[in-house]
């Protein structure tokens, strides 16, 4: 039996019309004894139709979906919408507010720490509730990402691959109809407690995808958003499709191993020999690792351990050993 949340609100899942409000995670501390971090929640009805949960802000320095969602929030009306979206702009709202990319309450990642923990701190009670109450609700899910304070991205919107053929098959319509140039499938699993491994593993039809990064609000990537947003929930049958689906617009590539990334092999300031977008061989070389400390030592090089398409460079300049300082995509 899954254990109780601690979590209340102030919106009724099951009534009809628009309520914005929040759901309450109790959390007591010496300026405010039975206070509460109150969660930015809305909930649109209208109609008999699927649940969407659209969600942004799992980490706080990702800024282009948080904006697209409030947009859509103001923007939409009960009357446009046949069946129920459930939207959390700023789902870890304490990482949010710092600008942090994990919560500056508890130091969680909120993207690692599903299916969560009632009793825990509060980024896994946050992961227990959508766990629990919202994704058993949840048809179609979309969480919105970039590559936050430390990455850039090229924008696409992505899946992950599961175990069930059709769920997948499912999950590309989708990805298909909220469009943009690239889509990315996630071929492998770096670990469960992800956001859509939870909600694959409810049989919901999830998508996620990286609009930007740099620690910026990229406008181009705000519109993708926009626009992809609409094409989502048109496809879940939400809301009337305005424009026809474009036919072969978006370029499909995979994620599929550990060996798509480059690590840092060395402390220090990384200069990149490969942009975003690159087509690189298995080999060449990605950049090098320079010492301001010593400027006599010999630049550390970091190479391509594979071939692919640059679709991620790390913004920082510095560098630790084991840092992400890009990574690699292939076509499908």
């Amino acid at each position: 039996m899954e254990k109780a949340t601690r979590i209340f609100g102030d919106v009724d899942y099951e009534r009809a019309g628009k309520q914005v409000g929040h759901l309450y995670l109790p959390y007591s501390v010496t300026r405010s004894a039975y206070g509460n971090i109150a969660l930015p929640i809305a909930v649109i009805a209208g109609g008999k139709g699927p649940t969407v949960f659209l969600q942004a802000g799992t980490h706080g320095d990702e800024y282009e979906g948080q904006i697209a969602l409030c947009k859509l929030v103001r923007a939409l009306e009960p009357g446009e919408v046949n069946g129920r979206i459930i939207v959390m702009t700023a789902t870890n709202l304490p990482a949010a507010l710092a600008g942090a990319r994990v919560s500056p309450l508890d130091g969680v990642n909120l993207n690692r720490a599903y299916p969560g923990d009632p009793d825990g701190g509060p980024t896994k009670a946050i992961a227990h509730y959508v766990d629990s109450v919202i994704f058993p609700l949840t048809d179609y899910h979309l969480d919105l990402h970039s590559g936050g304070s430390s990455l850039d991205y090229q924008p696409f919107v992505s899946m992950r691959r599961s175990q069930d053929s059709e769920l997948d098959r499912r999950a590309m319509a989708a990805l298909t109809a909220f469009g943009g140039p690239v889509g990315i499938v996630w071929g492998h699993t770096l670990d469960g407690g992800f956001t859509d491994a939870a909600a694959i593993r409810r049989g919901i039809v999830s998508l996620g995808g990286e609009f930007g990064g740099g620690g910026a609000v990229m406008r181009s990537a705000v519109g993708l958003v926009e626009r992809g947003l609409r094409g989502f929930l048109a496809h879940a049958g939400l809301i009337e499709r305005k424009k026809p689906l474009p036919e072969g617009e978006t370029r499909l590539f995979e994620v599929s191993g550990r060996d798509y990334f480059v690590l840092a092999p060395d402390a220090g300031l990384f200069e990149f020999a490969a942009t975003i977008g690159e087509e690189v061989a298995e080999g060449q070389l990605c950049g090098h690792v320079h010492f301001v400390d010593d400027p006599a030592r010999p630049p550390v090089p970091a190479y391509f351990r594979r071939a692919g398409t640059v679709i991620c460079t790390r913004h920082f300049g510095r560098v630790e050993r084991g840092d992400c300082i890009a990574h690699l995509a292939t076509p499908i």
